[in-house]
This record gives structure tokens, C-alpha cells and sequence, in this order.
């Protein structure tokens, strides 16, 4: 049978989260550099089927993809991981300093990636910065702006709201990282992290990953927002939403479901493989993210 138990699933986390954390730098900054910039073409091919529609579950049904790109070929997510790392800590498998060392390097390759698709897309959607009449000009202007002012506008309030949101979205999006390890087939992976990752981008949460292309975009096509506009009411209080989101919601909470002292101590008596083949082991379950 295809389908894996999710006692299978969490062990699975947890080496993932383990092989993650022992990546190269280089390793990591090229697979969030790809992650970021995947995420991003997935974001504007949502925008268009919004656009063309006038239905934003229209662009809700096609973001995915990028999601689906991403996790088939093992690249690099940071809210991804913010639901499997901290369960390798707990595990004892890897340790916070190498859980930072991935999360640092892998924004900074999501940001990079993000900007160059940033500038690529912009200058195809102004055809070279000459014509700003491309409706998507305006939507990714207004929603850069209500992503960062709209917040700055409530106050604390609107921390706390774009917190929440932040908090809700990582929740979806690290479940489509544990749906992806619930099936041996490609197909039955697609199926099974389609669903969650529908569930947040139609209700408008806020995911860190996206709004690095997002913001920066809008800044590039004129909207009137700050470098600090940008960090302090969105990206900082997102990742911390996205991470309390991933680690306690979906990690955390399906650690504690399904997690026995029973398969905690089969796991110590199973001989040890060596890191590359452990490694190994993860990439060929299929465990992207």
C-alpha cells in the first residue's frame, strides 16, 4: 500500500529535520534561493488566475503547484521547516545551532531568489518598465501595501492580527509538508499537500516565503512603503507566526499524538546508519521540504 501511518510519518519529521540541519551552507543557500524564487512564480500565476477570474479560489487552486515543485524536488522552504527541525532538536538529532544555521542561510537564499524574480517579473509585466498598465501592477501595489501599512494603521492590534495570520498559515502549510510523507507515490504526495496549502492561500494568511517576493515587488512598482514598513509590520512578526505556527501547531502537536516511548526505543536499538546514507534514506521517502 501506498499509505504510511502517522507513527511512520513523524519518525520521518524527524530524520528530515535532522538531514536538513547537517546541510552545507552552500547547499542550503542554493536550495532556498530556488525555493524562493519557485514560490514566487507560483504567487504570480495565482495573481493572473485572480485577475483573469475575478475569483481568488481560482488562484487558490493553482498556487499549489509551486508547493508541489518545491517538495518533489527536495529543495529548501523555511516555514517548511519550521515544523520539522525543532522536532530533530527535541530528538536530540541535531541542535539549535544548526536549526539556526539552516533557518539563516535558507532566507537569505529566499530572498535573494525572491528579488531576482522580483526584478525578472517586473520588467516583464511593465514591458521594461514603460507601461504600467498591466492590472497586476496595481494588485501587487495594493496588496504590498495592505500587507505592511494596513497593519502599521491598527497598531499593536495589527501586530497581533498579522501574528495570528502568520500563525494560522504555517499551520496549513507545514501539514502539507507532513501530507507529502504520508504516501509512497508521487501522485498520492501531490493529492495529499494540495489540500492545506488551498486552505491557507484562500483565506489571505500570511506566509513569510511569499511575502518576500510580494512586498519587495511592490516597493520595485512604486508602492509606498518603507525598508522598515517591510520588516518591522510584516516580515519579522510573520516568521515568528510562521515558526509558532509549524513547531507547535503541526510539530509539536503531532509529535505528541503519535509519538510513542515504544518506537523511541526501537529507534535506539536499530543500528546506526552512516550520515550520507541516512540522508539518503530521507531523500528516496520523497520527505521534500
Amino acid at each position: 500500500m501506498s499509505y504510511i501511518k502517522p507513527v511512520e510519518v513523524i519518525d520521518t519529521m524527524i530524520n528530515t529535520g535532522a538531514a536538513k540541519a547537517d546541510m552545507s551552507r552552500m547547499q542550503m543557500l542554493t536550495r532556498g534561493f530556488l525555493g524562493g524564487a519557485i514560490l514566487a512564480f507560483a504567487t504570480t500565476l495565482a495573481f493572473t488566475a485572480t485577475s483573469q477570474t475575478s475569483l481568488g479560489l481560482a488562484g487558490a487552486l493553482v498556487f499549489p503547484a509551486g508547493f508541489v515543485i518545491i517538495v518533489l524536488l527536495g529543495l529548501e522552504l523555511v516555514t517548511g521547516s519550521f515544523g520539522l527541525i525543532p522536532l530533530s532538536v527535541i530528538a536530540r538529532k541535531t541542535t539549535v545551532a544548526r536549526m539556526l544555521s539552516n533557518y539563516f542561510w535558507v532566507i537569505a537564499g529566499h530572498l535573494i531568489g525572491c528579488a531576482a524574480y522580483a526584478l525578472l517579473y517586473g520588467l516583464v509585466i511593465t514591458k521594461m518598465f514603460t507601461d504600467m498598465s498591466n492590472p497586476l501592477i496595481q494588485m501587487i501595489i495594493q496588496l504590498s501595501e495592505t500587507k505592511t501599512l494596513g497593519y502599521k494603521h491598527m497598531g499593536s492590534e495589527g501586530m497581533m492580527l498579522v501574528v495570528i495570520k502568520a500563525i494560522l498559515c504555517n499551520w496549513m502549510v507545514t501539514l502539507g509538508v507532513v501530507m507529502a510523507m504520508t504516501s509512497k507515490s508521487t501522485g498520492g504526495k501531490i493529492i495529499a499537500m494540495w489540500l492545506p496549502i488551498v486552505i491557507f492561500f484562500a483565506q489571505g494568511f500570511e506566509h513569510a516565503v511569499v511575502n518576500m517576493f510580494v512586498i519587495p515587488a511592490g516597493m520595485l512598482l512604486g508602492a509606498q512603503v518603507s525598508f522598515s514598513d517591510w520588516w518591522v509590520w510584516n516580515q519579522i512578526p510573520v516568521l515568528v507566526g510562521n515558526f509558532i505556527g509549524g513547531a507547535v501547531f503541526t510539530g509539536m502537536m503531532l509529535y505528541l499524538s503519535h509519538h510513542s516511548s515504544k518506537s523511541q526505543a526501537l529507534d535506539a536499538k536499530a543500528p546506526k546508519k552512516s550520515e550520507p546514507a541516512a540522508i539518503g534514506a530521507v531523500v528516496a521517502k520523497g520527505s521534500g521540504l
